[in-house]
């Protein structure tokens, strides 16, 4: 999908960090920050008086992070499961990780040369000792043979001589042209861990060095917490999934966007449904998922086909979180359904959602799956941020010389800013000057060097 405001053509690589720091200089002023937002967060429908009340009553943004973290700590502890090593990736240990046997569980060469027993010179055998083939022959004081790296050590060698630190005189003789300490270029069996030794706690993040290490201890599944299963509810009859926009529709962005995103933290994405602005398709998909986490796209403000709040009502649902007080993304919501699931109501304006999937949907997501929390960091602005007079807001940024730089093409319903930022700046009501120090919420795929 072509990102709003991308020329027709551009390739993802051309439109670079360059070009984003040339957003904020943009002269024509698009997307510039303005003290409050011109534009509805919710799904193109106009606020009404009802909405303005349910903002006066809405939940501040630390608050409601809070209670999305709450919410989901309440809900029965989940079963752990027992997966294989090539579809752990990205789970969190549910038990300590514990050796299975010694590491290295036999003493190894760390190096290619020659296993040598006492002082040399040395008298050569003519065999090999290869990593992966039978224990070798004992060597006796003043003998040497040719062994590879990882190759078991013969019994009573007493070093490992480097290749290109030795060499052999015209009667077959090894001679060593440094010294040789005892045990020089040997792992010895347990140099790593003992069989029993703790490798990792509980909760810790299955990444490519843990299945490694995993894998090296011995494991051929690991005890994981299993991944939330979420569904998302992609709501609107404006909305295209192919082509160009055209007479009076657009294209859905947040079908694309969320699964993957949902993903990123932790999720697994079990449906996406497309519903349209049916109150009773809506009703129906939100009573029939057995999601632990149901996401719907729109819907969420007070307008004519703003179905979510009227179907949770009749549904016996209850609201944790009624609107937030942010920027983009205000009508945001959070209930429990009576199977006690969790539902994320996101606005419909892409920039806008992603403000409440960093607010409602990663907390619930985070403490789900047994992920830890990102520690909370701080950087200066480079420039200075409008605020809202009243809202904090979340102003895409890139991060360049210990600093954060504001994006423009920042307001609800755009994409442009964050297709290229690091993270989200979280700016206070009345805004920020350059040099404020900031909180950071980086992007998932930031986070991880992506």
């Amino acid at each position: 999908m072509t990102a709003p405001g991308a020329r027709v053509g551009q390739d993802a690589d051309e439109f670079d960090v360059e070009e984003a720091l040339a957003l904020v200089k943009d002269p024509r002023g698009h997307g510039h920050d303005t003290p409050a937002d011109p534009a509805p967060d919710g799904a193109g429908h106009a606020p009404t008086g009802k909405d303005s009340r349910r903002h006066h009553k809405a939940t501040p943004w630390q608050q409601a992070r809070a209670t999305a973290e709450r919410a989901a700590r309440s809900m029965p502890r989940r079963a752990h499961v027992s997966v294989p090593l090539d579809t752990a990736l990205g789970l969190v240990l549910a038990a300590p990780l514990t050796a299975l046997t010694d590491l290295p569980s036999f003493d190894t060469s760390a190096m290619d040369g020659w296993a040598v027993a006492g002082p040399g010179p040395w008298d050569l055998r003519e065999e090999r000792v290869l990593a992966g083939h039978a224990r070798p022959h004992t060597l006796t004081d003043g003998e040497a043979v040719r062994i590879a790296t990882g190759a078991r050590i013969p019994q009573d060698a007493t070093a490992v001589l480097r290749s290109e630190h030795g060499q052999l005189d015209d009667k077959g003789r090894l001679h060593a042209t440094r010294d040789v300490l005892h045990g020089q270029d040997i792992r010895p069996r347990g140099q790593e861990c003992r069989s029993g030794d703790q490798l990792l706690s509980a909760g810790a993040l299955v990444t490519p060095p843990v299945l490694g290490l995993a894998a090296a201890a011995g494991y051929d599944t690991l005890a994981a917490v299993p991944r939330p299963r979420a569904e998302v509810l992609v709501l609107g009859d404006e909305l295209l999934t192919a082509g160009l926009p055209q007479d009076g529709l657009i294209r859905d962005a947040l079908g694309p966007m969320l699964p993957p995103w949902l993903r990123a933290l932790g999720a697994e994405v079990v449906a996406v449904r497309r519903l349209g602005d049916d109150a009773k398709a809506l009703r129906k998909a939100i009573a029939g998922s057995d999601a632990d986490l149901i996401v719907t796209t729109g819907g969420t403000a007070a307008g004519p086909v703003d179905h979510v709040h009227p179907t949770l009502s009749r549904l016996g649902a209850h609201l944790l979180v009624d609107g937030v007080t942010v920027r983009p993304g205000h009508p945001m919501l959070l209930a429990r359904t009576k199977e006690n699931q969790h539902l994320v109501g996101l606005p419909g304006n892409p920039l806008a959602a992603v403000s409440g999937l960093l607010t409602l949907a990663e907390p619930v997501l985070r403490i789900l799956a047994g992920r830890t929390a990102q520690e909370p960091y701080t950087l200066p602005l480079m420039d200075a941020v409008h605020g809202h007079p009243h809202d904090t807001r979340l102003i895409p940024v890139v991060l360049r010389a210990d600093r954060a730089v504001p994006l423009h093409y920042n307001g609800p319903a755009m994409l442009r800013g964050i297709a290229v930022a690091d993270a989200l700046a979280v700016v206070p009501p009345g805004g920020a000057r350059p040099g404020q120090e900031l909180e950071l919420l980086d992007l998932p795929w930031a986070l991880a060097g992506a």
